[in-house]
């Protein structure tokens, strides 16, 4: 039987099916010569003004630039049903997800600084991590099932962390005995700080041996406590200095401490708050943990200089914010085909992407035919609560999308990225 995760997943994917005619063949890897239609972009304003009024989102806000220049910037809608306050540049979106390229991002400062090595072990910064043990089901004469468990084949590296070859899972989806370990825990109580969190995740079994297969789970948990080791700062301290102060994200932290602030947040319908992360969604109430996985607030403004600076491959407004190096590193696909990591059901990134470090990479077309919309070299990335962005490359481009809409999110981005790519004319 399928977790209620998974159906909501495959739930998604047949929406959009059922929802989008074909997508045309031309629209995947395109030559950078194609130009964007004005006629053509509108069809993203009735989309998302069709769905406003079915009310499946508040609102959103959508923004594309190519050439350096932006090419589409539209509101829609409104950031709360309540207030009816319109959306905004400055309204604040809780980024689930989305948060983990950040995370990355800052692991790689530190990388490029020389204060952390990719293939350093885990336990040299939480030494709990030297202990960890691998959770393997077995089953008794009577069928009932059990976990034995064994010493991992090799110790967690920085780079499994990245990469989510740690073995580290979730426990809100899924229906292993180790999924289930992590849910029965109660990891998320009682407010524990980075410091502690780690220490929980230390102690609980890992899904598989590290460096077998991508599993999407608490590793950028982790690497917020991490950075906090590497940089003897605390892992919001070390992203404001580094990252969200010199960038101008001025918006981008986790907790709302102020009532302006609060005001600012954007809201999904009142039926679809779940945000199904296992855990409550509240940057109103501000806790100790600062989660890397799924724990940053921002705003459009700020998302859109985070993208750019990934599109300028590490650079923005004249400063350096990865060596082309380290940039280059953190954007290649790491678990190819021949790399030895095995992709499950629950491989995020999608058919045709590899994965870098927080980053899904496209590297070739997938096995749909016609294959999806995008370039080769493509980044991409997203989170439950709807935030994604894609940066194409080749065409010079990329896009990004704020809602919260935990239910609409995978057929709204399947839309939105489909019109964005029909926009361009050959």
């Amino acid at each position: 039987m399928l977790h209620r995760a998974a159906r909501w997943l495959m739930a998604g994917a047949l929406a959009v099916m059922a929802a989008s005619p074909a997508i045309a063949e031309t629209t995947f890897d395109l030559p950078p010569s194609v130009q964007f239609s004005d006629k053509k972009l509108e069809r993203i304003d009735e989309f998302f003004n069709k769905i406003i009024s079915e009310g499946k989102i508040p609102g959103a806000i959508v923004y594309i630039e190519r050439h350096g220049k932006p090419v589409y910037h539209k509101y829609f809608g409104v950031r709360d049903v309540a207030t009816k306050e319109p959306m905004t540049d400055d309204t604040i979106f809780r980024l689930a997800s989305l948060t983990k390229p950040f995370t990355a991002f800052a692991v790689m400062t530190l990388v490029d600084d020389g204060k952390i090595k990719l293939d350093d072990p885990v336990s040299k910064y939480i030494p709990a991590f030297a202990d960890t043990k691998v959770g393997v089901e077995k089953k008794r004469e009577d069928g009932e099932k059990y976990l034995d468990f064994v010493a991992p084949k090799r110790p967690i590296l920085i780079s499994d962390l990245l990469l989510h070859t740690s073995g580290i899972t979730y426990g809100f989806y899924g229906d292993s005995l180790v999924r289930k370990t992590i849910a029965a825990a109660k990891i998320y109580d009682n407010d524990p700080s980075n410091a502690e969190f780690a220490e929980r995740i230390a102690k609980l079994p890992l899904q598989e041996q590290p460096g077998t297969l991508w599993d999407y789970g608490n590793s950028y948990e982790v690497l917020g406590r991490v950075i906090e080791v590497a940089s003897g700062k605390s892992f919001y301290e070390y992203q404001k200095e580094r990252l969200f102060d010199p960038l101008g994200m001025k918006d981008t932290r986790y907790y709302l401490t102020t009532e302006e602030q609060k005001a600012r947040m954007a809201q999904p319908m009142p039926n679809d708050a779940d945000f199904r992360v296992g855990r409550p969604s509240r940057p109103d109430i501000v806790k100790k943990w600062e989660s890397g996985g799924g724990g940053l607030t921002s705003t459009p403004s700020d998302v859109i200089r985070f993208v750019r600076m990934l599109h300028n491959k590490g650079e923005l407004d004249g400063k350096r914010y990865l060596s082309e190096a380290v940039f280059k590193d953190m954007t290649t696909d790491h678990i190819p085909p021949n790399s030895g990591v095995e992709r499950d059901y629950f491989y995020f990134p999608g058919d045709g992407f590899g994965y870098g470090y927080g980053l899904g990479v496209r590297t070739d077309a997938g096995n749909a035919k016609p294959p999806p919309p995008g370039s080769l070299g493509e980044l991409k990335w997203d989170g439950a609560s709807g935030c994604y962005f894609v940066v194409d490359p080749k065409l010079d481009m990329f896009f990004v999308l704020m809602e919260q809409t935990p239910s609409h999110r995978q057929p709204i981005q399947r839309e939105l990225k489909k019109l964005v790519y029909e926009a361009l004319d050959n």
